[in-house]
């Protein structure tokens, strides 16, 4: 199977789009992107050159990803959202070759309207509140809310809150997976 694209979207040459795809209306995907399998495209959503996404990527209306930015599979971004890749950025200085990189892991969650800037990682399944500003990395799992972003707990691969017993094990509600707190870090072990 193709990739979809609404006629309205801008596909430059040199993109590799994944078969199940789809990009919305008035989305532009530009040169040298690399987009996975099975990912959805909201509309109005700028995807930057060289920027990649693994399988399954949902990316909801008016994200902005920037070049330096790698998502892995099963990231959910949402609505506008977005992501910087200068520290210091100028309208009169050109600091294209200071992209800085943000790697979001495996299953990670930012909310709508959260701020990724550049250089700090997304742990693999960490949850970003809506509107948190992301100042620096975040570790798998965690669950960060503000600006900036802190954290205030952890999360399951199913998106829940986990509650630690004395024994720093947690169950997931819906999944029954268990996980384990240690050193100040989470590990599923079942």
């Amino acid at each position: 199977m193709e990739y979809f694209a609404h006629p309205t979207a801008i596909i430059d040459e040199g993109c590799t789009i994944g078969s199940g795809t789809k990009i919305w209306h008035f989305s532009h995907i530009m040169i040298g992107a690399k987009l996975g399998e099975r990912c959805n495209i909201g509309q109005n959503v700028v995807v930057s050159p060289e920027v990649v996404l693994g399988n399954n990527v949902k990316v909801q209306n008016n994200v902005s990803i920037y070049t330096g930015v790698t998502c892995e599979d099963d990231v959910f971004l949402g609505p506008s959202c977005v992501f910087t890749n200068v520290t210091n950025p100028r309208s009169a200085v050109n600091r294209k070759d200071q992209y800085a990189k943000t790697i979001v892991g495996k299953g990670a969650s930012i909310g709508a309207n959260s701020t990724i800037v550049c250089g700090h990682n997304i742990g693999e399944y960490a949850f970003i509140g809506a509107g948190a500003v992301v100042t620096k990395t975040i570790p798998a799992y965690a669950l960060v809310v503000g600006n900036p972003a802190k954290q205030i707990g952890w999360m399951s691969e199913f998106g829940h809150k986990l509650h630690f017993n004395e024994e720093q094990i947690a169950v997931c509600p819906e999944s029954a997976q268990e996980y384990k707190l240690i050193d100040n870090r989470v590990i599923r072990i079942k």
